[in-house]
């Protein structure tokens, strides 16, 4: 039986399938998380506060690295109480993005870490300058961003292992940290995300969407164009003039906030493109649905004749790995964090992210010739079994992760 801390700003968050896990096997838990989280079931749970994020008109290229040091200076105090009090962690497990984890050491020295390799930031080769049209040019903007990963880079000084979801995402990280770093996605439940689950979706309306009719689904936790958003709303009108019957689901949040850059004046990124498109868009057929219950989007993505997955060179969505266990024809933009999941003709299809009149196509042809893809459907769901089944093959590589950790001792 080992003690294990998780520290991690929103916990339980991508940790919680691991700690359910840990506590099953008797493991010892506890858990620092920022101030507001709910806390979890029969854990010691501690929370740090932060009165400030960064000193008003600090350097502007220190912002990040100060905000993160505030945060790793407030963990780290719970820790030391936790310390006090007669826990002592052989394990730590933690995401570093907040600068959380970064003073850990300090309290407690002996203990090994396994830290979150989400995503190292880079001004050239991931999301920033990919697109033209959002793209702020400036030398400082790239300063800015690089010195984002000050509080990462230290605190992985300190880890045993990164472990990175994905490629695309381990490839990012510094050469120096490429031999500790393990690709392990989180996965999904496929029970719970399963073709044969899908019962159909009952709109505001009244309506009944099932698999009679020709729905395509596109889901962002918020709708923003680093995830596709304005490539998807304008490619809307051409598809809904040339399937008339189609019905389009807009699953996610239309609010301000997300991985990429505000709307302007504002607003939200929905008002700025309906806007644009509203007058070419059919309300009574694209529905904006907000964020369903897992289930209710997985039922979605399975009736759907196909899912539109687009995305700057950044992390990869859940979502996309849910709508490949559904058996969803994937539509995915021809990038890094896509490809990863998705080969072009295999198990998905993958567009040029800026091609509006190649996406509206697409979509098209999902819809009328839905024999034509049920191949790639079915690939994707044997992608997902062989690569993000959570129980059978992530959790496992987690766990054994761990314990091959702890195996080498208190340093």
């Amino acid at each position: 039986m080992a003690n294990v801390l998780f520290v991690h700003n929103t916990f339980p968050g991508r940790f919680e399938f691991i700690a359910e896990a840990l506590r099953a096997r008797g493991d010892k838990l506890a858990a620092i998380a920022g101030f507001g989280q709910a806390g979890w079931p029969d854990l010691d749970f501690r929370r740090y506060a932060v009165s400030r994020s960064s000193t008003p008109g600090i350097f502007d290229i220190a912002t990040r690295a100060e905000a993160d040091l505030l945060r790793g200076r407030a963990a780290v105090e719970q820790a030391r109480r936790l310390k006090a009090e007669g826990f002592e962690p052989d394990l730590i497990i933690g995401h570093p993005g907040w600068g959380e984890t970064l003073f850990m050491r300090e309290a407690f020295p002996r203990a090994r870490q396994i830290l979150q390799g989400e995503f190292y930031y880079r001004a050239h080769g991931a999301d920033t300058h990919f697109d033209p049209e959002f793209d702020t040019v400036g030398d400082e903007i790239d300063l800015r961003i690089h010195a984002k990963n000050m509080g990462v880079t230290l605190a992985c000084m300190d880890a045993d292992a990164v472990v990175c979801p994905t490629p695309f995402q381990a490839s990012l990280h510094p050469e120096i940290l490429k031999p500790i770093i393990r690709v392990i996605h989180e996965g999904v439940d496929l029970s719970r995300a399963r073709p044969d689950l899908a019962t159909g979706l009952k709109l505001s309306d009244g309506q009944v969407l099932d698999r009679s009719t020709p729905v395509i689904t596109f889901v962002n936790r918020r709708f923003e164009p680093m995830r596709g958003f304005h490539v998807m709303m304008r490619a809307l009108p051409a598809f809904l003039r040339a399937v008339p019957e189609a019905q389009v689901l807009m699953i996610g949040a239309d609010e301000r906030g997300g991985y990429g850059p505000p709307a302007p004046d504002g607003k939200t990124w929905g008002a700025v493109y309906m806007a644009e498109q509203g007058a070419n868009i059919d309300r009574s057929r694209v529905h904006f649905v907000g964020a369903l219950d897992y289930e209710v989007m997985a039922s979605a993505m399975s009736i759907g004749r196909a899912h539109v997955h687009f995305t700057y060179p950044f992390v990869l969505s859940w979502s996309l790995v849910d709508a490949m266990a559904c058996e969803a024809l994937i539509l995915g933009s021809d990038t890094a964090p896509v490809r990863d999941a998705i080969e072009n003709g295999v198990n998905g299809r993958l567009l040029d992210f800026f091609d509006v009149a190649g996406l509206a196509r697409a979509m098209e042809e999902a819809v009328r010739e839905p024999e034509r893809f049920a191949p790639l459907r079915k690939a994707a769901r044997v992608t997902a079994l062989a690569h993000y089944d959570r129980k059978g093959r992530c959790l496992p590589a987690w766990l054994a992760l761990i314990d091959e950790v702890l195996a080498k001792g208190a340093k």
